[in-house]
């Protein structure tokens, strides 16, 4: 019994559907060996997926930086994720999905000839953000991004990030954000977006961050609410001075951040920015 998961919870592995206590791999699968795989986290409300092409679009993207075959087509993945989401036990879950470069020989090189992959898949429950916690934030410091530079591959190898949120907890705060040679990347395991003078900046899209779903999102809903939106470098100063910060993720939707390093960030509540963009977020789940 591991603390929180029922061990009779439904998973799927390498094309059986089972319960968690018997989903048994290799102690030499190169995902537990390397952290040699690609994951990806899907959110669903009232058991339907949310962007669900976009996580299958990054998935794809991942895979192929890592020349991981699989042999599954776009459509393989989205009905394994829907699939997932129809047995979860509640309504409103999320979906993780797994796909490691399989058993093999411990050796750096990647088989020669390729092995089979190692697909899992697991739901756990969903429950979003508090109404106490849209109206409270995060809390927040800076830290050195120390990562390496293949950021936008949503790898399995997380110790940095693990790293990062360990940070965080250390400091008695939410999160971190990380900067690299003086510029603001991301969050130990989200994006990060700055406000300023009523725009809303976010940082470019390159192999120093990971390209949240939500990123998309954000451009999207900011154009539907009539908020300008840049991407660009954002300094350390641009980040301290800002008149709002904001936190996205898969689990956490949007959250603003009401402290950094110490200090308030603007006024000290939930600005004006994201609240229309909360507002419109909560509307596109409802128009599922």
């Amino acid at each position: 019994m591991i603390q929180g998961i029922s061990s009779d919870s439904l998973v799927y592995l390498n094309g059986e559907y089972l319960p968690l206590s018997q989903a048994k791999i290799s102690v030499l699968d190169r995902g537990f060996i390397f952290g040699d795989g690609i994951y990806e986290v899907v959110p669903a409300y009232n058991r339907k997926p949310f962007r669900l092409n976009e996580h299958v679009a990054r998935l794809e993207r991942s895979l192929k930086a890592v020349k991981l075959e699989t042999g599954k087509t776009t459509e393989d993945w989205r009905q394994l994720m829907t699939d997932m989401v129809n047995k979860a036990e509640t309504d409103d879950t999320f979906v993780y999905l797994q796909v490691t470069r399989g058993v093999a020989k411990r050796d750096h090189a990647y088989p020669n000839p390729p092995v089979a992959p190692t697909i899992f898949l697991m739901s756990s429950p969903f429950v979003r953000p508090s109404e106490e916690l849209r109206t409270k934030g995060f809390r927040v410091v800076s830290m050195p991004d120390e990562r390496w530079y293949h950021c936008d591959i949503k790898s399995v190898s997380l110790l940095g990030n693990i790293l990062a949120k360990e940070y965080a907890h250390a400091k008695g705060v939410d999160d971190v954000i990380q900067f690299r040679d003086g510029f603001m990347t991301e969050a130990s395991s989200a994006n990060i977006w700055v406000v300023k003078d009523g725009t809303l900046l976010a940082p470019l899209k390159n192999n120093l961050i990971l390209e949240g779903i939500r990123y998309g999102l954000m451009e999207k809903l900011a154009a539907q609410c009539g908020i300008p939106f840049v991407a660009q470098n954002i300094s350390e100063e641009q980040v301290a001075q800002a008149d709002e910060l904001l936190f996205t993720s898969a689990t956490k939707e949007v959250l603003p951040i009401l402290e950094y390093n110490g200090q308030p960030v603007g006024q000290g509540v939930a600005g004006p920015i994201y609240q229309k963009l909360r507002a419109a977020y909560d509307l596109e789940i409802e128009q599922l």
